[in-house]
């Protein structure tokens, strides 16, 4: 088969087991084995090394097809010569820490998952010591991984608790965050916290973590890790999986919830009267909490965020605000640029969830920034406030819809590009506001008529154009629909039925 079909993006995903309609399996061990030994000789001809000399780990979430394809993986690289340790359960950004903690000092590392896609797909996220793998790095190993046939070699394999190490690293991070508390090695008493972690692998967040550190965790939801994941999708972009940690938090009458995806690289939260720390708000939290250390920096979001967002980093925080593009290795990439050439970026942040922290080797790391909202959560509880003191200025959201255009016949970015490039012609003949958008056309609207924003982008994979829109007022998105639908007139190829 044409392995290039398993690449999305920076990453590996497929349908890795049978069990829905039209959904062929398409990642198998066989695959995996092929795709772990091109891996290791990647890595060896990058590090200008013998793969004998490798050192590498492998980890995985709690899918029910994990297991398998972590085997052969392991297989696949110890044929080429690697010596491999199994991490069993795992999340995301341990796999990457596994290389900087002095225990590990690892190579290189993969992590088996396909975040909070259905139970059928699985996938692999790679990493070396410069963070995650390139898209190109991806492609190459693919195009590697089509000529090879490893040998099985049986060769024991160690075994080894990552969790438990990383678990350590960051309750070290909460006590160190809240020594000057006084509480000793307690500093989370009197506060009730509560996790839902969708059944993924972030249940160690609560007893290796939370409880050690005097919390009180009751209601906390999900757990146990379970592939099929029968309670809700572990997504905090999912509106069920918001909606059952905004009830944990409420029924329990917690100070804060947790949720985490599948593999804890992305996080969102829920306050004690219930709302919702998401999307833009989640961004605006972190951002607080850094701004004191960070006077004047610049904080890097996708291209989604809102004109409020821009105004709270801005004009509340004093702050910068750089609305980039969509993809969280875009966002994190351009974060790494800035602070190379001098320009402090403590933050790049998805409305996803995906947040890097640049005191965190620019790591996309749901579990660290929950670290981050625990100690904030600590350290106002201590001054007899509360966490949403934080973004009491973020001005709420009132209304907003996406609306996707399915663009029909071949060349659909060729086509999209020109929809692209005539909606910018008519949106400066109108005279609209155009702020610089790195993704797609965004305009805003200050007027006394409308109020609000609206970005027309292309998707980078699918014959789609998303249309995402905001208004300032109730009544301003219908506005806003009517003037989007006159800029998109005309278009043939162009599916608009959904603005009806």
């Amino acid at each position: 088969m044409d392995l290039m079909k398993l690449q999305n993006g920076s990453d590996i995903r497929g349908v890795a087991i049978e069990g829905v309609e039209g959904e062929n399996v398409n990642l198998t061990p066989q695959i995996a084995k092929q795709i772990g030994c091109a891996y290791v000789s990647w890595l060896a001809k990058k590090l200008d090394v013998d793969a004998t000399s490798l050192h590498l780990g492998v980890g995985r979430d709690s899918r029910v097809t994990g297991p398998d394809l972590a085997d052969a993986l392991i297989d696949g690289m110890v044929s080429a010569g690697a010596t491999v340790v199994d991490c069993g359960m795992a999340t995301t950004p341990a796999m990457f820490m596994s290389i900087v903690f002095p225990e590990t000092n690892f190579n290189g590392s993969a992590m088996i998952t396909a975040s909070h896609l259905p139970f059928n797909r699985n996938g692999i996220k790679f990493f070396d010591d410069d963070g995650g793998l390139e898209h190109e790095d991806i492609t190459e190993i693919l195009n590697l991984a089509g000529f090879l046939n490893p040998a099985k070699i049986n060769v024991p394999v160690e075994k080894l608790d990552l969790l438990s190490i990383y678990a350590e690293y960051l309750k070290n991070k909460i006590a160190d965050g809240l020594a000057s508390l006084g509480k000793g090695d307690k500093p989370l008493a009197g506060l009730h916290i509560v996790v839902d972690s969708g059944n993924g692998a972030s249940g160690f967040f609560v007893d290796k973590i939370l409880q050690p550190l005097g919390a009180d965790t009751t209601g906390s939801q999900f757990l146990e890790p379970d592939g099929m994941f029968p309670n809700h999708i572990p997504n905090p972009e999912n509106k069920q999986a918001m909606e059952a940690i905004r009830s944990a938090v409420l029924n329990n009458k917690a100070d804060l919830g947790l949720i985490f995806d599948t593999d804890v690289d992305r996080m969102s939260a829920v306050l004690s009267d219930g709302s919702e720390i998401n999307r833009d708000s989640i961004i605006a939290m972190i951002a607080a909490i850094l701004a004191p250390e960070y006077p004047g920096s610049t904080i890097i979001t996708d291209s989604v965020t809102s004109d409020r967002l821009t105004y709270f980093l801005q004009d509340v925080l004093g702050l910068k605000h750089l609305c980039y593009m969509r993809g969280y290795k875009n966002v994190i990439n351009k974060q790494k640029e800035l602070n190379a050439k001098g320009i402090v970026a403590p933050l790049a942040m998805e409305t996803s969830g995906h947040g890097a922290l640049k005191d965190n080797y620019f790591l996309d790391d749901g579990a660290f920034l929950a670290v981050k909202l625990v100690i904030a959560l600590a350290q106002a509880n201590a001054q007899g406030k509360k966490l949403d003191s934080l973004i009491e200025k973020l001005p709420p959201l009132v209304e907003e819809g996406e609306y996707r255009f399915k663009i029909s016949g071949d060349d659909f970015k060729a086509y999209g590009q020109g929809v692209l490039d005539e909606f910018k012609k008519r949106a400066q003949a109108a005279g609209y506001e155009m702020p610089q958008s790195y993704e797609g056309i965004r305009l805003s609207f200050k007027g006394d008529d409308v109020q609000g924003w609206m970005l027309l982008r292309l998707s980078l994979h699918d014959p789609v154009m998303p249309l995402n829109i905001e208004g300032a007022r109730k009544g301003d998105v219908a506005k806003l629909v009517e003037i989007a639908r006159q800029l998109t007139d005309g278009f043939d190829r162009l599916d608009r039925s959904c603005l009806k």
